[in-house]
């Protein structure tokens, strides 16, 4: 059984004001909030997702 990586982000800065896009980029990775953390899954997909938005989330951790 292979085990998955996982990632944890936190959103380090607010959406107001934003692009619609990145608005959807955050919604897409579960963060609604400055402070709020989420784990997910260490896949390309999602790696590309943190990068859009890399000025307003940061990596807190990896599993």
């Amino acid at each position: 059984m292979t085990q998955s990586k996982e990632i944890v982000v936190e959103q380090t800065g607010s959406a107001i004001g934003r692009p619609e896009r990145q608005r959807r980029t955050l919604l897409g990775l579960g963060l609604t909030r400055i402070g709020r953390r989420r784990t997910l899954q260490d896949t390309p997909a999602v790696r590309g997702m943190i990068a859009k938005v890399a000025h307003l989330v940061k990596i807190v951790g990896e599993k």
